[in-house]
């Protein structure tokens, strides 16, 4: 029972979800679903760009209309999904049913549901479109964290380099924005409008984590060919392939869309739809987060103005915080990565406190470093083999030599990983050769 005497409302799955169409502007998408007689609508306008409705961008946005959809599928979690005339194609196929049970796997984690056993009906065959476009000019998606930053700073200075910026409808990201214009490279950029139903929310609806990256990515790769460019630069650590955790005999990963699985399916349903014209590759894919930590550490003309705390990106303005709020995981974490390669003084400059040295965080440092009793936590953190050698290093750092218990808790972490080996490349990459110095 609740507080005030009342059952607990019980939420039940949704019996249809239909895609109802795609509407294709020259520099805008609206895109239409259905749940239950229910109507979403979600628009995305493109600044900087021009010919969306060219057959192989139109391709791709209706690549991105299938994943996006997503967002609106689990407010019901349907038992059955009608994608209707929706191309799709083989890989396509593979990419949207590994985005609704992969992609959606901390959701259904969070809300105890199986999605295996969701309906898939409708879908058309695709049309490869291949369109002429140039290999040397790339397209960085571009977060205002260490690891965007870091690829667009490592990239070849060869290449002809823009940023991509997904903003709200609420408002541009104040710290993103200033941190690309330290970048001093030309932007484009998509305003997304969500349906305001379900930023508003409904007693009805399952709440939980989308894959959004693969959003981002796809609406980088339709922006990349309606201007000519041949290349898309996620930056998409070798750490974000890694689980959370294991349930009902899956790996369930908060990171799921930024994985190098991810990355394979989108790369195979791009080239189903485009040929080979056009790389889409995580450039910091075989890379740990202390290299991508080492790398930024070197480029303090963005430590002022960056920020990776996720309270500075909420949908509603009114709720973003303007400083760091110094007590999150993605705080602590990236405090963690940074230490060994910033003096304590510098680090107490970016976030205006001192996350590791805040013993309140004992219990969300032990979750980091694998010896809490809890999973990896569901943020867009490093694996605890990085922040256990990490803990290691700065643990006998002289300036932290105060903060006692961080020494007491590196006794318990176990890692089998050396901190120089942390800083070499780790396992497989899909990075294009031009891409690299």
């Amino acid at each position: 029972m609740t507080l005030d005497g009342r059952a607990p409302l019980v939420k039940q799955r949704a019996t249809m979800f239909r895609y109802l169409g795609l509407q294709v502007g020259d520099t805008s998408l609206e895109a239409n679903y259905e749940l239950d007689g229910r109507v979403f609508s979600e628009s995305v306008v493109f600044e900087g760009v021009h010919g969306l409705d060219h057959p192989a961008a139109q391709s791709i946005a209706e690549l991105w209309y299938l994943i996006a959809g997503l967002s609106y599928y689990k407010a019901g979690a349907a038992s059955c999904i009608d994608l209707g005339t929706t191309p799709l194609g083989a890989y396509g196929r593979a990419l949207f049913e590994a985005a609704l049970v992969d992609g959606l796997g901390e959701f259904a984690y969070r809300n105890d549901l199986s999605l295996e056993d969701t309906r898939i009906e409708g879908g058309t065959s695709v049309q490869r479109r291949t369109p002429v476009i140039d290999p040397h000019r790339v397209l960085t998606p571009f977060g205002g964290g260490i690891d965007s930053v870091v690829s667009v700073t490592e990239l070849s200075p060869a290449l002809e380099q823009s940023l991509f910026i997904v903003s709200p409808s609420s408002g541009r990201f104040e710290p993103l924005e200033r941190t690309a214009a330290v970048s001093g490279l030309p932007i484009i950029r998509a305003t997304r409008e969500i349906d305001p139903q379900i930023l508003k929310g409904d007693s009805e609806f399952f709440n939980g984590h989308v894959p959004v990256t693969m959003m981002v990515t796809l609406l980088a790769v339709l922006a990349a060919l309606a201007s000519g460019r041949g290349g898309v630069v996620m930056s998409n650590e070798h750490s974000s392939s890694e689980p959370n955790v294991r349930w009902r005999d899956r790996d369930i990963n908060h990171q799921w869309s930024k994985s190098l699985v991810a990355e394979d399916l989108i790369a195979n349903a791009v080239r189903e739809r485009v040929g080979d014209v056009l790389s889409v590759a995580s450039f910091l894919r075989d890379r740990s987060e202390l290299w991508v930590a080492r790398q930024f550490a070197r480029q303090p003309q963005f430590h002022a103005v960056f920020r990776s705390c996720n309270r500075a990106f909420h949908q509603d303005s009114t709720k973003r915080f303007e400083e760091w709020c110094g007590v999150c995981d993605k705080c602590l974490f990236i405090h963690l990565m940074l230490a060994p390669f910033l003096s304590r003084s510098a680090l107490r400059a970016i976030f205006k406190s001192e996350p590791l040295a805040n013993r309140a965080l004992e219990g969300q440092l032990r979750a980091l470093i694998g010896v809490g009793l809890e999973h990896k936590p569901f943020e867009c953190v490093g694996d605890p083999d990085e922040s256990a050698v990490a803990l290691e290093f700065v643990s006998a750092m002289d300036e932290w030599s105060e903060v006692t218990w961080l020494r007491e808790l590196n006794l318990l972490a176990r890692s089998d990983r050396e901190f120089s080996e942390l800083l070499e490349p780790l396992g497989p990459s899909r990075v294009p050769a031009h891409w690299l110095r």
